[in-house]
């Protein structure tokens, strides 16, 4: 009976101390992210805004990091590292941990450009076939589900991003961008970029 006693007593110590290992874990996890992407996930030059970004394309992205889809030269130097070795439910957590962060507008484009850029993503430009960015991204460019959030991403992490996708780099996921990212001008990719990092 002493025995039991001690080994029930022995179990209820180890699975107290469980959650604490798993949040300890997650903390080791959000504190290496915030290296780059900044402490309350408001990023750093080419390292993107993670705050209010929607949960389930953050976790689409660490999958396509960590199984080398996402290949363009930021990802293949710093997030295929990064994201070896997460584990399924790390990743889960630490989208949804990022994504309930508040985001806030970067601020950082041209403002003589972001009249040009509002047109193009709430109208698209019709003569060269290219749909309104809405249509996807939604009139806020909050985004939905696996389609992220533009809005207050830093032109210069938007710019990069729309110049890979004419340069042939890939997603985590087949995407539409590729063909978008073709059919607009340097000019246009200014403007875009521009207007979204000041969207809130």
């Amino acid at each position: 009976m002493k025995r039991i006693a001690l080994t029930l007593a022995a179990l209820t110590v180890l699975l107290a101390a469980a959650p604490a290992h798993a949040g300890d874990a997650m903390s080791a996890s959000i504190r290496n992210c915030t290296w780059c992407h900044g402490t309350s996930a408001q990023g750093y030059t080419v390292a993107p805004r993670l705050a209010g970004q929607q949960a389930r394309y953050l976790e689409t992205q660490l999958y396509g990091f960590a199984t080398h889809r996402r290949d363009n030269p930021a990802s293949k130097q710093y997030m295929w590292n990064a994201t070896a070795a997460l584990k399924d439910s790390t990743i889960r957590d630490l989208a949804d941990y990022f994504a309930a962060l508040p985001p806030r507008p970067a601020n950082d484009g041209h403002r003589d450009l972001a009249g040009r850029g509002q047109a193009i993503y709430s109208q698209g430009i019709p003569e060269a076939n290219v749909a309104a960015c809405l249509a996807c991204h939604g009139p806020n460019a909050q985004g939905i589900r696996d389609i992220p959030r533009l809005g207050g991403l830093s032109y210069s992490y938007l710019k990069q991003r729309l110049e890979q996708w004419n340069q042939g780099y890939h997603g985590a996921v087949p995407s539409p961008m590729p063909v978008v990212a073709r059919s607009l001008s340097a000019d246009e990719v200014e403007a875009l970029a521009s207007y979204l990092s000041f969207v809130r």
